[in-house]
């Protein structure tokens, strides 16, 4: 709902963008003026709704769609008469015009033939075919006949000029925005396909494209936080407050495969709906010509990995955290590949992937890339996972399955036990199944020795849940729900 404004001038509405915006459960409103522009946000069923009005912007935004269901503006002290414009919006289910100064006729259309005279009440001198307004050809009301005649006159052709001229500034601002867009392919590189660049998919609306390219001074390195196998990671602190980490992917707009926006936004959509204590949140995704990247939650204490190779962090990182750390990628993992409506095949666990914040609680992060695993397929034609946590199977298969993160989950438990990757030692991990294991000469020496009861009973569970995980044929590997009930049950409570 718009209400309360001061505009003392013809409404007219240049154009509406919905964008899908998932997961707002409550509505909200906000009004602020943004970059040069009034910006009106509406939450309604989980559509944001901006009315732009003015000189047209470079604005790209995400599924452009025009659905808009419900226009309410009230005691805005509108004046002239209502665009018969408003009849194309087939959409359009209810509308409320109350307390203004319009006149004239209304147009013919369903949503005014529907509603009732409340909604049209306190206005100048509106007529039309509804309970509680006078009819137009009645002249009654305006005293002379000659008067209703050029009355008459004025309500047929206000409206037609009115649309006319509303149709040709909308094509105008079409024209004008596609051009722009076309300069815009030629001088980033922009999928050549033809399709649209897409803008940031983020859950409150607030965060662009251009936000995040200045917080990192366009992908700056001194910004850059951590590199992988598919791109850098950067930090970003936006101007609303909130820092982000920004993963840069190494493969361009156009390289993508994405068939459709529709599949684009069903995608991210159900990824930012991975919601977990344990798994880092992925805020949205951003394809712009020559700049892919993912934004995830940051996590402040950074990576596993670069944890356990500093002395002095690894230290603080005693037994019983690395024990809640290999408790939560666990938790983690099973919820990704039973417990979400789509099961997902995480592909990259390693120490890189796993994120600690300031109470050392794990978070697994990277997801993003990750491909939803299909009933009738689980092929994959690139390469998956890190060298030396990737599943034995994968070298003379491209099946991948939950089994190879159950496998790189076995390596990721040893890494944290003993405080440093196995390294070539990995490939003959299946002899120490066999043979009995002295525990001491498989922790980490720069940790006191486990003294206490907790530590003696959990430390050689877990090694034997790592081995488990790392059994060279994958049927013989636990499923991830079956390793976090394990873990739950046959573990103190923190």
């Amino acid at each position: 709902m718009i209400m309360n404004n001061k505009i003392h001038q013809d409404l007219y509405i240049e154009k509406i963008i919905v964008v899908v915006t998932p997961n707002i459960k409550q509505p909200s409103f906000d009004k602020k003026r943004e970059r040069g522009q009034d910006r009106i946000v509406i939450w309604d069923s989980f559509i944001d709704i901006f009315l732009l009005s003015g000189q047209p912007r470079d604005t790209e935004p995400v599924c452009e769609a025009y659905k808009l269901r419900k226009l309410e503006l009230v005691h805005n002290n509108l004046t002239g008469t209502i665009p018969a414009a408003l009849s194309n919006m087939v959409s359009l289910q209810s509308i409320n015009l109350s307390h203004n100064s319009l006149e004239g006729l209304l147009p013919d259309s369903s949503v005014f033939s529907s509603s009732n005279s409340d909604a049209l009440a306190n206005n100048k001198d509106l007529c039309g075919e509804i309970q509680g307004l006078r009819p137009c050809n009645d002249v009654s009301s305006t005293g002379k006949g000659s008067e209703s005649k050029k009355n008459r006159l004025v309500l047929i052709v206000v409206p037609i000029a009115s649309a006319l001229f509303l149709s040709f500034v909308l094509v105008g601002i079409f024209l004008l925005i596609n051009r722009r867009n076309l300069r815009k392919v030629s001088k980033d590189g922009y999928n050549s396909r033809g399709e649209n660049p897409f803008s940031v998919l983020y859950f409150n609306g607030k965060i662009v494209y251009e936000d995040i390219v200045k917080s990192t001074n366009n992908f700056d390195q001194i910004y850059c936080i951590g590199v992988g196998g598919s791109g850098k990671v950067y930090k970003a602190e936006i101007e609303y407050g909130n820092v982000f980490a920004i993963k840069k992917l190494n493969s361009q707009a156009n390289d993508l495969e994405i068939d459709s926006i529709k599949s684009f936004c069903n995608e991210v959509a159900a990824l930012t709906e991975l919601r977990h204590r344990n798994i880092v949140k992925l805020h949205g995704f951003c394809a712009q010509g020559r700049h892919t990247f993912l934004v995830y939650e940051f996590m402040e204490k950074g990576s596993l990995a670069e944890i356990l190779s500093n002395e002095k962090e690894a230290g603080e990182l005693d037994r019983e955290k690395r024990s809640r750390v290999i408790k939560g990628v666990a938790h983690a993992l099973s919820f990704m590949h039973h417990d979400h409506v789509q099961p997902v095949i995480h592909r990259d666990i390693s120490s890189k992937n796993v994120l600690l914040d300031t109470d050392m609680e794990a978070h697994v992060s990277d997801f993003g890339t990750a491909k939803f695993l299909k009933p009738d397929s689980s092929n994959w034609t690139a390469a998956a996972g890190t060298y030396g946590y990737i599943a034995p199977e994968l070298a003379y298969t491209m099946a991948v399955t939950e089994k190879c993160d159950v496998y790189s989950f076995g390596v990721l438990v040893l890494e944290i036990l003993m405080g440093r990757h196995l390294g070539e030692l990995i490939s003959d991990i299946n002899s120490l199944r066999d043979r009995s294991i002295d525990l001491k000469t498989m922790l980490d020496p720069r940790l006191s020795p486990p003294l206490t009861p907790k530590l003696t009973h959990e430390l050689p569970l877990m090694l034997n849940i790592a081995l488990t995980c790392l059994h060279f044929n994958p049927k013989s590997r636990p499923p991830m729900s079956a390793v976090s009930q394990r873990l739950e049950m046959e573990t103190s409570p923190e």
